[in-house]
Formats: C-alpha cells, structure tokens, sequence
C-alpha cells in the first residue's frame, strides 16, 4: 500500500528531525563543561586574599572567588542579586532594604545570616580604605530577620548601590571575625567564604590552591574543579607559562612588546577591556606645595611638553585609552568628552617658562623637580616624562622605591615634587575621583588621597553635591563642570587608562561576563574540552 500524504509528512519530519540532533542554533551557547583545572597568574603577590583592610595587589582579583558581596552588576554596571536577591532604596535615598538569599552556607557549615551583612558593612565603614568614606553616610544596619538586611544612613549615597560587589565590600563570616584584630585575622589569608570556590591552601611565592565548593548555592556552578593562582614575577617567565600550557589565564601578565605576538597566536584570546568596575586610570600629580608649580603657568608649560597620545604609543603601545578629564571614558555615564588636552608646543611651553621668570642656566637647565612613580606604573613612563621635561630645561630627577616606601614618600613624607600614579576611577567618581581632588581629603599619611594637595572651593562644593545628589541627571551635571574645573586649573595631567590586557587560552570560557571583569566570581568560567 503507498503511503498517504500525511504519513509521508510524518516521515520527513522525523527526518528533518534527526538530522538536526546535535546542531546548536547560531547565536546560541553549548552546555558549560564541567571539571578541570584553571591555572591563573597573578602578579603581584597579595598580602592577603581578602579585600578588607587592603585593596593593593591581587587580593581584589583573588578574593570574591571564596567572599561573595551583596551584588554583582553587568557591564553597564547595573546591580544584579548575588547574596542579596532584591533590595528597595526609599524615596530620600536614606535607606537600602535587602532581601537575602536563603539557604546559603560558609564554608566551615555556618549558616550565612543579616548579621553577617550588617557585621561586614559596619566593619567595611572602619577598616577598608575606600569604605570609610563609602560607607560614611550609614549609621546603622538593622536585622529584623535573617533574611534582611535594613542599612540606614544619615544624608544619601546614590553611590551605595554600586559599591557591593565582593571586590569593594566583601560580607564576611561574623562567627569568625568578631572580637578579634581585623587587620590581624588569619582569616584574612585563609578565607572562609560562601563563594563558588573553597580555600584550600597559601603558599608564599609561589602559589594560592582554591577547590569547588560542591555545596554552593548557585548548583550546578561552579564548572572548574580547582583554580591555582601562581606567582611569577617575571614577565617573560609569565609569557612562557602561558605558550607552554603551564597556565591557562593571566591578568596584566604579559610585556607590552608581547601583546601583538600573543593576538596572532591561534590558541589564545588578547581582551583589551578597562573594566567598569575598576576603570583603570593613571595621572601626573603636582606637589602643589613645592614653590615653583603653585606657578600655574609652570604647570601648563609642562602639561605642553607633555605628549600623552605619544606616551600610548611609545610606553603603552597604543592599547591604552586616554583621557585628558578626570573621569575616564570607561566611565562613560560622567565623562566629559568636551575637555582635550592643552596643545602639545614644546616652542610656546619654552616661552612660557622664560616669560614667567625662569630662565635657563648656562647648563640649559631652569630648575630641577622630583619625579617618583607608583611601581604600579611602568617605569619607562617616568623616563618619558623625564625627557619630555629635558625639552624644556627642566631636570627631572627620577626616584625609584618599591611600593610600602613609594607610598610612604609620596603620602607621609611628601618627598616629590611630581608624582606618576595609579589612581583607578573605580565604579563611581564619589568613591575613585574625589579623593584626588577634594580639599578635605589632604591628611598627612593617607594612602591615594589628595597628593596635590589641591584646594578649590567650588570643586569642593560640585564634588560634595554630586556625593548625595539622588537625580542622576543632576549628578552627571555637577561632575562635567568639576572635571572642567580641575582642567583648568591643572593640579594634574591626566593620562587615561593604562592597559589592561588579559591572556586566556581559547578553552577557557566565560571568565568576565559581567563589570568587574577578572575581578568577579569565576562561577560561570568553564575551561571547554
């Protein structure tokens, strides 16, 4: 008997059917795999893992790997649950009400609780760097329940919502810090967390082991069944680890000069992104202090003989991104893209500094400025501000130290006349550019603060206004006329984002989707088999 048409259907379908097993839609993504083993270098090699007393080094990349914060947030920076699955903020910006996830455990088998949150955050507020100003409007943290979380504020912080990532406010167990030396606490270099991945060990110079936690909250993440962090401290031996297999993704790993290579290497990714939440960003500060730059002219001349599209070429090797505002462009939301950088003139920066009184010597030399740089900073950025000094006759006497004496010189002792630094916009200007510039924050021995030591009353009033306004368009106003200000008066020359150059072997997958880049959870990396 011959088929009938509807049977003849059936048939083809079936066939069509079976000959799409198998095939994933354009657009679409396979299943995570599962297993396997991330080796990551990192460098340099964190004091500590945790980001809670200290933010320099690689404990803000390492850490939310174990210690999760409230909130994680996409590329745009808008906040999504992490520990905290909803929040409310009231009208008048006073208080932030966060439902807490259920059933979330530490480590050690301790249930995760609001007394945990308002621990931390009360805790954040007196021992992080950037908390005692971020969480200075909060005066309480109230715990109705376990499962919410109420902190209370005295004037608004339309930053708040920004700052909860486990990079910048990390939520710390209660049951193992309370009562004791935060500062000092093991805990700090061991960690016990309710992360995706469980600390295992810490082996100075050379490496941190951290294994799947099997009961996170978030099944089936984590992919990966270990991550090892490896200490190099060589750039080249970094590189080699990477051709060879030995690591699979490294963070800033890698020398300039090798960066084309590795983009033409099959088996590698080369990500260029300056990640919102940390917004690299790097600036020249002047010593406002030191009698010859509070000569604004002397500070223009030598914004002139600063060529800093040429400094990308030469030190940077065009991956980074500048910016003469303040307020980077990774930052779009509050970026003046109106503000440029004064002409480069070598010729009009010379005449200048004659007609404001400085002549050359028989030497051909005008005076001498100290140069220091944040070893954060390439070095050879500092012999380039030395010779573009050199041009127009001023000595720029480079000094070198290694980081605890950089900070101590610049910051306690205030030994410079010029000072390369590494000072990141962060997520939001309040928290990442107001502490360069704002008058209240020159305090003798303060880390990152305001080196220039730079006063300016409407600066103040434009940066304390956009600190507590809740209309976002008004904020946004407040920082284009502050960055145009600081231009103007040139307490600095701003550099832009140095690079940020990731390595990953073409296996490794997911490991950024979202704003805090390399310095999120890794619950989402798999390495692809």
């Amino acid at each position: 008997m011959k088929p009938t048409h509807r049977a003849r259907a059936i048939r083809l379908v079936a066939l069509l059917a079976s000959a799409f097993i198998g095939i994933v839609p354009a657009g679409a993504s396979a299943a995570p795999d599962h297993g396997g083993t991330l080796t990551w270098l990192v460098t340099p090699e964190p004091a500590s893992i945790v980001p809670l007393t200290t933010t320099a080094g690689g404990n803000a990349e390492i850490g939310p790997k174990v210690v999760e914060g409230l909130l994680t947030y996409d590329r745009n920076l808008n906040p999504k649950p992490l520990l905290a699955t909803s929040w409310v903020v009231s009208t008048d910006g006073l208080q932030y009400r966060f439902n807490l996830r259920r059933g979330v455990k530490w480590h050690d088998g301790k249930p995760f609780t609001s007394a945990d949150v308002a621990f931390s955050i009360l805790t954040l507020k007196q021992v992080h760097p950037r908390g005692r100003s971020t969480f200075a409007n909060v005066t309480d943290v109230k715990t109705p329940d376990p499962y919410t979380a109420v902190i209370e504020l005295s004037r608004p912080a339309p930053f708040l919502l920004t700052a909860l990532a486990g990079t910048e406010s990390p939520i710390i167990p209660r049951h193992l810090y309370e009562g004791t030396d935060i500062a000092a606490s093991p805990y700090n270099s061991a960690p016990v967390g309710t992360g995706p991945f469980v600390f295992k060990s810490f082996v100075h110079g050379s490496n941190i082991v951290l294994e799947r936690n099997p009961d996170y909250w978030d099944k089936p993440k984590p992919y990966v069944d270990r991550i090892v962090v490896r200490f190099l401290p060589d750039g080249a031996a970094r590189a080699a680890a990477l051709e060879s297999g030995a690591a699979n993704l490294g963070d800033q790993a890698i020398p300039l000069s090798d960066v084309k290579r590795f983009s033409a290497l099959s088996n590698f990714n080369v990500d260029t992104t300056n990640w919102a939440y940390n917004s690299n960003h790097q600036q020249l500060i002047f010593n406002l202090d030191t009698p010859v730059l509070k000569d604004k002219a002397v500070r223009k001349a030598i914004s002139q003989a600063l060529d800093v599209n040429a400094l990308n070429r030469v030190v940077w090797y065009g991956y980074g991104q500048v910016s003469a505002a303040a307020i980077g462009t990774a930052n779009a939301k509050y970026h003046n893209a109106d503000i440029h950088y004064f002409p480069y003139d070598v010729a009009q920066a010379n005449a200048a500094l004659d007609a404001a009184g400085y002549k050359r010597g028989p030497d051909g030399k005008r005076f001498g400025l100290r140069l220091l740089y944040n070893p954060f900073q390439d070095p050879r950025a500092a012999d380039f501000v030395r010779q573009s000094l050199a041009r127009i006759g001023i000595d720029g006497e480079i000094e070198s130290y290694d980081f605890a004496t950089y900070v101590k010189r610049a910051y306690t002792d205030r030994a410079f006349d010029i000072t390369l630094e590494a000072l990141s916009n962060t997520f939001d200007p309040t928290v990442g550019v107001q502490r360069v510039f704002w008058s209240k924050n020159f305090k003798i021995g303060l880390p990152f603060s305001n080196a220039a030591h730079y006063s300016n009353p409407e600066v103040d009033r434009l940066l304390e206004a956009a600190s507590v306004a809740t209309d976002d368009a008004q904020r946004r106003q407040l920082f284009m006329q502050f960055q145009q200000i600081v231009h103007d008066d040139i307490p600095s020359v701003e550099f832009g984002a140095n690079p940020n150059i990731t390595i990953s072997s073409r296996k490794v997958k997911n490991y950024a989707p979202g704003g805090e880049g390399i310095r999120g959870n890794f619950a989402d990396l798999y390495i692809e088999r």
